[in-house]
């Protein structure tokens, strides 16, 4: 069920913000009024999971995005730890989207289950995936274990693990954390990581054994302090980074070759007391410049008692004529990301792709998916998911939705359910113009998916579209649904 944090005093006055006022009192009414959609300002990008450390992947029309996964206080196996601060990670996350505000979730492509010659339960932190030749490289730290890679031949997996040991480990210390890959024009494959200082190797072209030694950096990057990421735009070679701690930012650096010497430059987004770790993520998609970034804005909805439960948003960046970044405010500051693209709604919609779908839940199906690495399988590449946890007066927003000159006749979804839900279209709010209604009835059992129809009205043009759920009783799963024209 949707809550909005209430603050005690104590709480709102635990952070103060560079103007003198409380952080957690701003922060809880402008993310109350954000939900209320009394303001539009740039919220995280996903709502059923817990999410960080973005890794953004760019292949034909479509942007994947892999993050890590924050487990929520149910799929924690210790029940004594629940209610702990710590990090509990135990698998990775695939969204993609071809408009930038419309996200499908693909649920989990890989988890530390895939490296067998792991030494933790926990521990799933930042990856990054790479494509070259058709082949999709996914390296993941296995902290104090070293640094592992996982293969694939399609985005969503399956990932196997094609050495059955670590791609590097320095076992001479706890620094192999938070490894990016880029392939420069010439083919040449790079692999930075370290906290707190910076190592480098040069790859393969097989992009699963390196070529010659292992580097560090003789010097500090000022404010350096984890979650590297190279990239190249331009001529310019950048290193951008989560920068000292706490409160992390995110920090850049620039050179003239992908081996440094690296120059700072300063800040992507200054260091704030309304967050306390960052992780960057940069690409360019459909001609814009894109950083991703992580919070905690999402958990601040619920409580701002502080958990490892952090949440991705992504902004807008521009670059000057020298190669530099503009500087960026803290996400809540900006607006909501430009729609690339309208929705085409007389297609199959997958239930999982939302603009919001807060205090909603998503699975694999016939998968389990608890959180807990002795319930989870291997990798199991591309699975169809359905939408769960459906309770009164929760709903999934859509941006953007081209409904066309002549509009839509009628829509349909398939959902199963052991009990009953009533599912109303509105339009551009969540309390908007009612397009058509309808009720899930009763389906003999979960498994069993039946589709559902009703007749729309008044659905012509481009809006938001907000599917709202009540009169929930049972259990309720959604598969897909589609608009159609007749």
């Amino acid at each position: 069920m949707m809550t909005i944090a209430m603050c005690s005093v104590a709480q709102e006055t635990s952070l103060v913000g560079s103007n003198d006022r409380p952080v957690y009192s701003n922060d809880s009414l402008l993310l109350q009024a954000a939900v209320e959609e009394k303001v539009s300002v740039n919220m995280p990008l996903f709502q059923t999971k817990f999410t960080a450390d973005p890794s953004p992947m760019v292949k034909g029309d479509t942007l994947f995005l892999y993050t890590s996964h924050d487990s929520s206080p149910e799929d924690i196996p210790d029940v004594n730890e629940r209610s702990s601060a710590g990090f509990f990670m135990y698998d990775w996350l695939l969204w993609s989207t071809t408009d930038m505000v419309n996200w499908t979730e693909h649920g989990a492509v890989a988890s530390l289950k895939d490296f067998s010659w792991r030494s933790r339960e926990n521990g799933a932190w930042a990856i990054q995936t790479v494509e070259r030749n058709g082949k999709y490289y996914l390296y993941a730290p296995l902290h104090g274990h070293g640094i592992g890679v996982l293969v694939a031949d399609t985005p969503y997996g399956p990932f196997r693990d094609p050495l059955g040991k670590p791609l590097v480990w320095q076992q001479e210390h706890w620094e192999d954390i938070d490894p990016t890959v880029f392939i420069d024009d010439d083919g040449q494959a790079y692999m930075y990581w370290g906290n707190p200082h910076t190592y480098w190797v040069k790859l393969n072209d097989d992009m699963i054994s390196t070529k010659g030694e292992i580097h560090q950096l003789p010097y500090h990057i000022e404010h350096y302090q984890e979650g590297p990421w190279l990239y190249k735009r331009g001529g310019h070679y950048y290193l951008a980074y989560a920068t000292t701690c706490c409160p992390e930012a995110l920090g850049y650096a620039m050179s003239n070759s992908p081996e440094g010497p690296w120059e700072p430059k300063g800040y992507i987004m200054r260091p704030t007391p309304r967050d306390r770790g960052n992780h960057p993520g940069i690409c360019d998609y459909k001609g814009h410049a894109y950083v991703f970034g992580q919070n905690y804005d999402l958990m601040h909805l619920d409580t701002f008692v502080h958990h490892e439960r952090r949440s991705v948003s992504a902004s807008e960046i521009t670059y000057n004529t020298d190669g530099t970044i503009q500087e960026i405010p803290y996400w809540l500051d900006q607006k909501p990301l430009k729609q690339l693209q309208w929705l085409n709604p007389y297609r199959r919609i997958e239930a999982e792709t939302m603009a919001w779908g807060y205090g909603l839940k998503t699975a694999k199906m016939g998968i389990p998916n608890t959180g807990v690495v002795a319930d989870m399988p291997e990798s199991t590449g591309r699975r169809n998911m359905y939408v769960y946890d459906i309770n009164d007066g929760e709903y999934i927003k859509l941006r953007g939705v081209d409904f066309g000159n002549k509009g839509a006749r009628s829509f349909a979804v398939v959902a199963s359910t052991t009990g009953r839900c009533a599912l109303t279209l509105r339009l551009d709010s969540k309390n908007g113009p009612i397009v058509g209604s309808m009720e899930i009835e009763p389906t003999g059992g979960m498994e069993v998916y039946r589709t559902f129809r009703t007749k729309v009205k008044n659905a012509k043009g481009v809006h938001d579209l907000f599917i709202c759920f009540s009169k929930v009783s049972g259990d309720t799963r959604l598969d897909y649904w589609k608009f159609e024209r007749k």
